[in-house]
């Protein structure tokens, strides 16, 4: 007989771990038999995850770097930014990695799993098949984007965050510590959403990330040509030492993944679209999905139960709409975000925790014919 769990939880990414984790620390699932199972046995730093908070956190000690200063710079404005309550916070994907899996392996009742899950089918209990063992479970939560969902991506509006960044580290002081940028739009690749990201870690380190939200991705080439320039035209540097190299693609979609959650099975992560469609950012979504899900599992709800507000889905595909129909108008559309909207009001936005009337005033100070459009559209 296939050994039998509580819960199954298909990959140890962001979300997979951060569910592992939450469901550790509660005593509420302490008898609980749960399997996490992954190929990969994340021992590499492949990428930065960044996000707001407006108090310390249970991130606070893997925390890289932090900042309470942002700028954003379109073609004819500099935006100044100070986030006050809110700070800034950058982790490194391995240092995540290393904390959870280690807190994690703390618990008897966790046990990691490195296989390659090949498929999950749901029966009187739910059947997750590896490559070289089968594994039966109450429930599993299962991180990967399927087939049967990326046939139908095309059928729903998607634009790719793709990106390239450089961990670069100089030979004199050459960055201020106490500013991120946000957006730089100043450089572009033709008539597209291009913009440079910069994180400065100390003095002579920082992360500069070449960044896209179009339809189609580009060759590595491409962003390293946009990399060496920014670097030298507009950061004004000659003589530094690539250190590190990060590259990925984040859907920014309106594809209804909660679809694809059934009783017995729920998908998490991209696959679950945890991803904020508008922006990219997963971080801090992901931990709000995942306290929902031990909420409900704890209450005898589905883990699914409240997951998504609607209204948030709107916004994000009616600016999604925009970005695909006029996508040169990116810089536009977050110059004016920013310009006439305070951070904190924007970052209460982007997190799903506006009032009716901050959101009215966010969508007005997008008011033009290419919204209105999008907003009929949309409806």
């Amino acid at each position: 007989m296939p050994k039998h769990y509580d819960y199954i939880i298909v990959g140890n990414g962001l979300a997979g771990l951060q569910l592992a984790l939450a469901l550790s620390k509660d005593i509420f699932f302490k008898d609980k038999q749960i399997a996490l199972i992954d190929a990969s046995t994340k021992t590499t730093n492949d990428k930065t995850w960044s996000f707001w908070e407006t108090k310390t956190s249970k991130w606070d000690a893997i925390t890289y770097q932090n900042w309470q200063k942002a700028k954003i710079i379109t073609s004819n404005k500099n935006i100044d930014l100070n986030l006050t309550p809110y700070t800034y916070k950058t982790i490194r994907a391995i240092d995540f990695y290393t904390e959870a899996k280690a807190q994690i392996s703390l618990q008897g009742n966790i046990s990691f799993l490195v296989e390659h899950v090949t498929s999950v089918t749901e029966n009187e209990t739910v059947l997750v098949t590896t490559e070289i063992n089968n594994y039966t479970a109450n429930h599993v939560f299962d991180s990967r984007v399927t087939n049967n969902i990326k046939s139908k991506l095309p059928d729903y509006i998607n634009i790719t965050q793709h990106f390239k960044g450089w961990v670069i580290k100089t030979e004199t002081d050459c960055f201020d510590t106490d500013t991120i940028t946000m957006m730089d739009y100043r450089l572009k690749d033709g008539n597209q959403t291009t913009f440079t990201y910069v994180l400065p870690f100390s003095k002579r380190e920082a992360l500069v990330e070449f960044t896209y939200f179009t339809e189609h991705i580009v060759e590595d080439q491409v962003y390293d040509k946009y990399l060496k320039q920014y670097i030298k035209d507009y950061l004004n540097i000659k003589n530094y030492q690539i250190i590190e190299t990060e590259k990925g693609q984040i859907p920014m979609t309106n594809f209804p993944f909660d679809k694809y959650n059934t009783e017995k099975v729920t998908k998490i992560g991209t696959a679950g679209g945890w991803v904020k469609g508008s922006t990219g950012y997963s971080f801090k979504h992901t931990e709000k999905k995942v306290d929902k899900i031990i909420t409900n599992l704890k209450t005898n709800q589905l883990p699914t139960k409240n997951l998504f507000k609607s209204k948030y889905k709107f916004y994000d595909k009616v600016f999604l709409k925009v970005l695909k129909d006029e996508n040169h108008k990116g810089e536009w559309i977050f110059q004016q975000f920013y310009n006439k909207n305070s951070i904190q009001t924007m970052f209460r936005f982007l997190d799903e925790e506006s009032s009716f009337k901050e959101e009215l005033k966010v969508m007005y100070s997008l008011f033009s014919w290419s919204f209105i459009k999008a907003f009929f559209k949309t409806l």
